[in-house]
């Protein structure tokens, strides 16, 4: 079973957000094997835990965050300021396992300056152990840090991990003055590494250019929404059953 990765033209457009959506709709496991920039300090309160019937615990100030399995009955421990605990207050459905990261690295700066920050090298050999300990016949969500092209180490970027893991590419478009020339890059990189592509998210309104870049690049709409407030489970959950059946199937043949 392929995974599905989400990125995106940038930073900033909503992957975490879709990568919830997504998760809902398939009832999938989630991931982000690099975290870079959390907040220790902040005061988060308990949230329901979609992934067992313990507790979700968010504790500020740990340098690394815990994940139980759906048949413990233990405390799930989960950093405020990560998209994992971010998907963890937004998803509902009682399937999705929400698995720790490989790399959780404090500053909110290109992985690669952060895990130097740390006196730390990112690896993707550990990336693909820890998907290896992982249930592959379970559908599994993995969200990037930033775009395709982000560095991980001097040598390979977040594209590097997408080739690895084997997985399909979910791409998320937002609207912005430029972003019709950021989501043809990214297309294009996509192609230039043979990427296996399953299409389009376009977060935000779009006006009339969100099918021309279905042309140009080639790659069909899954679906698209408004720009979503407030985030909670229930718009996510509406979201996930707005999806058309035809980007389902998209989504669908990924697994």
């Amino acid at each position: 079973m392929k995974p599905i990765f989400i990125s995106g033209i940038g930073t900033g457009i909503g992957k975490t957000v879709i990568a919830a959506i997504i998760a809902e709709a398939l009832k999938a496991d989630y991931w982000k094997p690099v975290q870079a920039g959390y907040e220790p300090g902040t005061d988060r309160a308990l949230v329901a835990s979609p992934i067992s019937n313990s507790e979700t615990v968010i504790h500020p100030g740990t340098d690394r965050a815990l994940v139980t399995s759906l048949e413990s009955n233990s405390e799930t421990v989960l950093h405020p300021g990560t998209d994992r605990a971010l998907i963890a207050s937004l998803v509902s459905n009682s399937k999705t396992v929400i698995h720790p990261e490989t790399y959780l690295l404090k500053l909110a700066a290109s992985p690669h300056i952060a895990a130097q920050k740390e006196n730390k090298r990112i690896e993707l050999k550990k990336i693909a152990d820890d998907l290896s300990e992982m249930d592959r016949s379970r559908p599994l969500v993995i969200e990037g840090a930033g775009g395709l092209m982000v560095p991980l180490n001097e040598q390979e970027f977040v594209i590097d991990i997408v080739k690895m893991l084997d997985a399909r590419l979910v791409l998320v478009s937002r609207n912005y003055l430029g972003s019709i020339n950021h989501s043809l890059m990214t297309a294009a990189v996509c192609r230039n590494y043979g990427l296996d592509v399953a299409g389009w998210v376009f977060n935000d309104q779009y006006m009339n250019y969100e099918q021309e870049i279905v042309r140009w690049s080639g790659y069909p709409a899954l679906f698209s929404l408004p720009l979503m407030t407030p985030l909670s489970k229930q718009t996510i959950l509406a979201a996930a059953e707005s999806i058309p059946p035809e980007g389902m199937g998209y989504l669908y043949e990924s697994l």
